[in-house]
């Protein structure tokens, strides 16, 4: 299952939910809106804070105590590895072996600070019980060092397999020396050998999709089949069937491990990588590091149950993706308004056929407003997708950093900053305290649909939960059960005010506003979990 290496590395009495530890324009962050009293002291000295030269290591480390008290309990870390610009988010990936320690593109540090305060970082979430994934971004490098020439042929953008000219000579940055670190760690120097193509011809000043040509060189085949092979993305797209660089993708993916104490890998594009490589490194680093349960996810971006399956099913051990029908379904939702039938949530979802290996989100760095990819949820809208995705049974959910603290804005304010969702510290806590047990689904109306969890033996409170996507109030019957008879709720969040009392048989009737989301809970639990 997806949070079986968070149980495993940093076990919890609770539940398990990951966070996405940054976003896109990661610049000021703003206090988390959060209602708890007990947890109102603790946020009270956040404030804001400037990023971008190299201060977010430090930052989310001072964020520990309150995320592990919120109910966090793993950190998708971004790109730790320098990248190719001085303030990048760091996918356009220079050099996997240099966390922040050399002096390599202008810097020592990455935009999020050095490797010691990487390493800081991550062992002194570990003593808290807050495992780290980190972002791997092995389908590309930028920022060569040097030029090289070489033979390339041109191919059309929407169908990578049609040749646009002959073979002919280009002039391209494929040769990467790493002068700031040496040979420390690795001595492996990367040239045009070790590469499928690239997408400028410097002698040219031409750009476009060059597939590089020598013996037993092509696109990979196991990926994507959009633009009929989806092999090539940007930059110099690495050759994962060169021996010499799976060599040393492999031996870093161990190092890493070993360097960092993290746990996990979060994929980027591996839509555009070979099934193959991925699958090869994967349980390499499991052997290597004695972390047979290291967690691994994948970003295969692409609004597609059967892709996703597909790929899942030819994995041949346990790996994990982010659920995109679901998000799409989220926002197709949040478009829609009443129109949508909140029953049908579920259609088509990662989560609902595969929940195994399924990592639910709302929106990330890609989606979010600004980005190529875009697809941002409507604001209104998001309170009911973090109840569907963290008050239920299945699936690993990751909260994004944007919807928590909100996303700065972009260059000239573009695109404006971005607030973050109203109480979502609340309802993260409400899955650490109240989510546990048997679910029973009240799914019989297509604008209002509840449900209850009925807690378990080690978290005997239970809760309701009642969402609603309509212009008018939203009210559900639902039963607690006849133990309960009698017991006083209250909604948590306080956004509907009044107590109802559960009649003889255990059941009562449970409200939300239109277009909103009521958690209720027994009183005298909040009383117990929060003193007062």
């Amino acid at each position: 299952m997806s949070f079986r290496a968070n149980k495993r590395y940093g076990p919890k009495p609770h539940n398990y939910t990951m966070m996405q530890a940054f976003e896109w324009y990661l610049y000021e962050v703003g206090v988390i809106d959060v209602n708890y009293l007990s947890l109102m002291l603790a946020f009270a000295s956040s404030g804001r804070y400037v990023e971008g030269d190299g201060k977010h290591w430090k930052h989310l480390k001072s964020e520990i105590p309150k995320l592990d008290a919120m109910g966090i309990t793993a950190l998708w870390l971004p790109p730790p590895t320098k990248a190719s610009s001085k303030n990048s988010v760091g996918y356009d990936i220079y050099d996997v072996w240099d966390l922040g320690e050399f002096d390599q593109k202008s810097q020592i540090g990455t935009k999020y600070g050095t490797k010691n305060e990487l390493l800081d970082l991550i062992k002194y979430a570990g003593r808290h019980g807050v495992v780290c994934y980190v972002d791997a971004v092995l389908n590309h490098k930028f920022g060569a060092d040097k030029t090289e020439v070489f033979k390339a042929v041109e191919v059309a953008q929407d169908d990578r397999t049609k040749e646009l000219s002959e073979p002919h000579d280009i002039t391209a940055w494929t040769a990467f020396d790493f002068p700031g670190r040496g040979d420390k760690y690795s001595s492996f120097k990367w040239n045009f050998n070790h590469f499928t193509g690239v997408d400028w011809d410097e002698g040219a000043k031409k750009d476009g999709i060059f597939r590089i040509v020598g013996d037993n060189k092509g696109w990979a085949m196991a990926v994507d089949i959009e633009n009929r092979n989806y092999d090539y993305l940007m930059g110099a797209d690495i050759d994962h069937a060169h021996g010499d660089v799976e060599k040393d993708l492999l031996e870093w993916g161990a190092w890493i491990v070993q360097e960092t104490g993290n746990v996990g890998f979060r994929f980027d594009a591996i839509k555009h990588i070979d099934e193959g490589f991925i699958a090869k490194f994967v349980a390499h680093i499991r052997e290597q590091t004695d972390k047979e349960d290291l967690f691994c996810v994948g970003e295969f971006w692409k609004d597609s149950l059967d892709s996703l399956s597909t790929y899942l099913s030819k994995f041949g051990q346990q790996f994990s993706v982010f659920d995109t029908p679901l998000h799409y379904n989220f926002k197709d939702a949040s478009e829609r308004g009443e129109n949508y039938d909140l029953r049908s949530i579920w259609d088509g979802t990662l989560v609902k056929n595969r929940p195994l290996d399924a990592v639910t989100l709302v929106d990330n760095h890609d989606t979010q407003v600004g980005q190529a990819l875009a697809s941002c949820v409507a604001m209104w809208f998001k309170p009911l997708a973090y109840a569907l995705i963290l008050l239920r049974v299945d699936g690993y959910p990751c909260v994004f950093y944007g919807d928590l603290y909100g996303c700065s804005a972009g260059d000239n304010d573009q695109p404006p900053a971005q607030q973050p969702v109203a109480q979502l510290a609340d309802i993260i806590k409400a899955r650490k305290e109240f989510a546990y047990g048997e679910i029973r689904d009240y799914w019989d109306h297509p604008n209002c649909i509840g449900w209850v969890r009925t807690g378990d033996k080690d978290h005997p409170n239970s809760c309701a939960v009642v969402l609603c996507n309509g212009t008018e109030e939203g009210t559900k019957w639902m039963e607690i059960g006849k133990e309960h008879a009698g017991e006083q709720w209250i909604e948590l969040l306080g956004w509907y005010q009044g107590e109802v009392t559960l009649n003889d048989d255990g059941w009562g009737e449970f409200k939300c506003h239109a277009k909103s989301i009521g958690i209720w809970v027994k009183r005298s639990a909040i009383r117990h979990q929060h003193g007062h």
